[in-house]
């Protein structure tokens, strides 16, 4: 999730570069609840494929499009890798527009035109905020939560023709679960900072995630009593995590774990959440 955008142009040596989606975190949040809405709800559409291939083009899109903005906004010279991004983007762009049409047929207008609306507005303000390389701002990260787990609202769009009540509550869950772990994470970043200037570390993401840990606890406990036994159960499960994590962070040697690690296992994390969320809403 909190992975340099300046690295996620991959580069094939001796050709192009590649623009593919390099952020792990931003990837998952896409693709998990794609997932998980097509499982729950039972019976599959070929929209559903559109769905996929339109959010995937989307978050894509991105990269390119950063780079074409920056040659325009910000680079005094050509670039090497504009003209690249430039064939890139507008491959993507074609994938977008054509399952952009599948889904104009498939979808009610409404619901069409407000997702549209909203994907057009993220990338917008995702383009301008990698421009000026506030990638790493707390509330963009936060609102990229929200905004790529609402990929499964779309889903329940293709494969039942609206968005069913579980799956408003499924988004809520999906969005609210990174959302903790960008904070728990955020303050791992200010503890190793501490530690390398041998100075005490700031309080406030650590006091922010404890804040998060405390609503997804919340929401655990109403779970429970509507008798919701999974989905309280994948609540607790991640508030252990990120709990032992920010335990973890107290510790100068955990402190040194590469964040790649640190990744892997808050992927890993999430997919068991997803998982006990299946079961929940099954």
């Amino acid at each position: 999730m909190l992975e340099s955008k300046t690295r996620k142009i991959a580069r094939v040596p001796g050709s192009s570069s590649w623009f593919l989606p390099r952020e792990h975190g931003a990837t998952a949040m896409l693709l998990i609840p794609i997932v998980c809405v097509t499982i729950l709800a039972r019976e599959w559409r070929w929209s559903e494929l559109a769905t996929l291939t339109a959010a995937f083009a989307a978050l894509a899109a991105k990269d390119p499009m950063v780079v074409l903005a920056r040659q325009r906004f910000v680079w005094n010279q050509p670039h090497p890798e504009t003209a690249a991004a430039a064939k890139w983007f507008a491959g993507w762009l074609v994938i977008l527009s054509l399952s952009g049409l599948v889904l104009l047929f498939t979808w009610p207008l409404r619901e069409f035109l407000i997702m549209g609306l909203g994907v057009g507005i993220f990338s917008a303000l995702a383009i301008i905020v990698s421009v000026k390389n506030r990638q790493r701002s707390t509330l963009f990260q936060i609102a990229s939560a929200v905004a790529l787990t609402s990929s499964s609202l779309a889903t329940c769009l293709s494969a039942t023709g609206r968005i069913a009540p579980w799956c408003m509550w499924l988004w809520f869950l999906m969005a609210i679960q990174p959302t903790a772990g960008i904070l728990v994470v955020h303050s791992r970043l200010d503890a190793r900072v501490a530690a390398r200037e041998t100075m005490p570390a700031s309080e406030q993401f650590r006091h922010a995630a404890k804040v998060s840990l405390g609503v997804l606890l919340a929401a655990a406990v109403i779970a429970a009593i509507l008798r919701r036994g999974w989905i309280a159960l994948a609540l607790l499960v991640v508030v252990a995590g990120y709990w032992y994590d920010l335990r973890r962070q107290r510790d100068i040697a955990a402190l040194q774990t590469p964040l790649k690690t640190v990744g892997q296992r808050a992927l890993a994390l999430s997919s068991l959440f997803s998982g006990l969320l299946i079961l929940g809403f099954w």
